[in-house]
């Protein structure tokens, strides 16, 4: 695929930390782990990768503003653009050495999702897509799955753990998607589950209590894959409700009835 420049920049940070997350995975036993909060550790990785993330688009792109995990908001001079940076997505996999987590970087243009990079440096995996343009995944176009029933469907998830999200509401709505799915596959970093759906490896996803640096890459690739991404009342409140789902479309609207006929009988 032949790359913009804006790709070309997101792609350049996003390969430069993650040949540093790859290092510092490669002695992860190693790593000075602090606690930032019940079940949600940070590592020296995730600093360092957002450090060099933070550099690499801001000597590209000065002026722009910034919302990332670890550092917030940070205001630019241009207001029209925003870049929203996950520099490790998948903490706790990282820290336990398991090879599933991600670089996540997304390009808002008047508050538009625009270009977007998903990165696994440990799998050697780079998803990009730009508005009107496609999805891609090491320069092979993506799909979203072609599947139309949820029973011969693969379903992505996050489960809520220690401290982080309502444990209630995913109990709930977990049954009615066993029953009537192939399967439930939780990887641990919404935006590899995300970049799964636009891949076709899943058939659709839901989760809630993401934030918006989790999911913003992710959405732009499923929906440049021929993907639907809502929140779960079938809105596009996505960041506001801290709600997703995803998948193409027929599996997305089965989620959807799934996820709402559950609420009606609560």
């Amino acid at each position: 695929m032949a790359r913009s420049a804006i790709i070309n920049v997101m792609v350049q940070a996003a390969m430069k930390a993650g040949r540093s997350l790859a290092r510092d995975f490669g002695e992860v036993q190693n790593l000075q782990v602090s606690l930032k909060g019940p079940g949600d550790y940070v590592s020296q990785a995730d600093h360092k990768a957002e450090k060099t993330i933070f550099e690499e688009l801001s000597r590209a792109r000065p002026g722009y503003s910034f919302l990332m995990e670890e550092g917030g908001v940070i205001e630019g001079t241009d207001n029209q653009h925003r870049w929203l940076v996950d520099p490790l997505d998948g903490t706790t996999n990282f820290l336990h050495g398991i090879p599933i987590f991600s670089i996540s970087i997304a390009l808002e243009r008047q508050g538009q999702l625009v270009a977007a990079v998903i990165h696994n440096p440990a799998m050697d995996e780079l998803y990009v897509a730009e508005r009107g343009s496609g999805a891609f995944l090491n320069d092979r176009r993506l799909r979203v799955s072609g599947r139309r029933k949820m029973e011969d469907s693969v379903i992505g998830t996050g489960v809520p753990h220690l401290g982080r999200g309502n444990h209630h509401d995913y109990l709930r709505d977990l049954p009615a998607i066993m029953a009537n799915s192939a399967g439930i596959r939780r990887l641990g970093s919404a935006a590899l589950d995300l970049a799964y759906v636009a891949a076709g490896r899943f058939d659709g996803f839901w989760e809630a209590g993401l934030s918006p640096w989790d999911v913003a890459a992710g959405m732009l690739i499923v929906r440049e894959a021929g993907g639907f991404v809502t929140d779960a009342d079938g809105g596009y409140e996505i960041f506001d409700k801290q709600t997703i789902v995803a998948g193409n479309e027929e599996i997305h609207r089965a989620l959807l009835k799934l996820l709402g006929a559950k609420r009606t009988r609560v």
